[in-house]
């Protein structure tokens, strides 16, 4: 199963039927039973469905989860196809499609009991125990945010701006005209092209989840900036994804090109190493190549930096 949606998370379901959840990413897990997938914006699900009721047809089903308050362009729709049993006569076929009972759009509950059973499968193919020594920390706030619309357009945000997503208040802009991309400038040592001091922290520390900063109009517009964070090679790299309060919580998709990380612990609220260091799971997490970062919450994830070149990951890394 691939998530292909821009934005939404899904659940995802087949009435009366049960999936076994084999690998996550492509990387193999405990069997996981249950009766609905949650699956977040790239990331991608290998599932065993047993055909196990009565001859019939059931209809499989897909509808969005979002937090906060959904925007105009939020569509709520539910997809649905449907599965056919062998010997599904004519007969039968006055009746209706089994429907199953998909949770309302913003049951986190749900998705986070789906995110949060997931653990690798220790000695399977391609397993990577988790780095014990950290080279690297940051601690990167998400945030959706604002860019002033350009004179006589017309733009969707609120406040008819533009929407513009950050990273420690930074927003990446593309580098347009510099005469080489990213990774040939990385790989060329052409200056110019992006700057190597990325923020490891925010720029000031506040209550990232609290909403009462939802329309904080200090916080509304980052800075538009090309900027990277430099690795040396075969560091490891933990980093703290904490999502901020600022105009609509979401449950962010992260994703780390060419890579894969531990996804070491997840929780709600605002991090707190005292106490969410020890909710670690350093035995057997799940490696997946996308996380999606709790709405009104935060999580971590540890890799290798053991791919040189130019990485996106929202901000560009250059291992080195």
């Amino acid at each position: 199963m691939v998530n292909a949606a821009f934005n939404n998370n899904l659940f995802f379901k087949i009435a009366n039927h049960k999936f076994t959840v084999v690998a996550m990413d492509a990387s193999y897990i405990e069997h996981y039973v249950t009766d609905i997938i949650t699956i977040s914006p790239g990331q991608t699900a290998d599932v065993l469905l047993k055909a196990d009721q009565p001859i019939g047809s059931y209809y499989m089903a897909a509808s969005p989860y979002v937090v906060g308050q959904p925007s105009p362009l939020f569509d709520n729709t539910t997809t649905r196809g449907i599965v056919v049993y062998e010997g599904y006569t004519s007969s039968l076929r006055d009746s209706k499609p089994i429907m199953p009972i998909l949770p309302p759009f913003n049951a986190t509950q749900v998705a986070n009991k789906f995110f949060t059973n997931i653990t690798s499968l220790v000695g399977a193919p391609h397993w990577v125990p988790v780095p014990l020594e950290v080279d690297e920390n940051m601690f990167m706030t998400i945030s959706i945010n604002l860019e002033r619309c350009s004179k006589n357009a017309t733009c969707l945000g609120l406040f008819q701006q533009k929407f513009s997503a950050s990273l420690n208040n930074e927003s990446f802009v593309h580098p347009v005209g510099k005469g080489f991309s990213m990774m040939e400038a990385s790989f060329y040592n052409v200056s110019g092209v992006y700057t190597t001091d990325f923020p490891d922290y925010p720029p000031v520390a506040f209550d990232y989840t609290s909403p009462k900063n939802a329309l904080d109009f200090g916080r509304m517009y980052p800075s538009k900036s090309t900027k990277v964070k430099k690795l040396k090679f075969n560091s490891t790299v933990e980093i703290v994804f904490q999502n901020t309060g600022i105009l609509n919580p979401q449950s962010h998709p992260m994703h780390l090109h060419g890579f894969s990380f531990h996804i070491l612990a997840q929780g709600f609220g605002n991090y707190n190493a005292t106490r969410d260091r020890v909710k670690y799971n350093l035995v057997n997490p799940q490696i997946r190549n996308t996380i999606a970062v709790p709405a009104g919450g935060w999580a971590v994830v540890r890799f290798q930096a053991n791919n040189p070149g130019a990485c996106l990951f929202r901000i560009t890394i250059v291992i080195i």
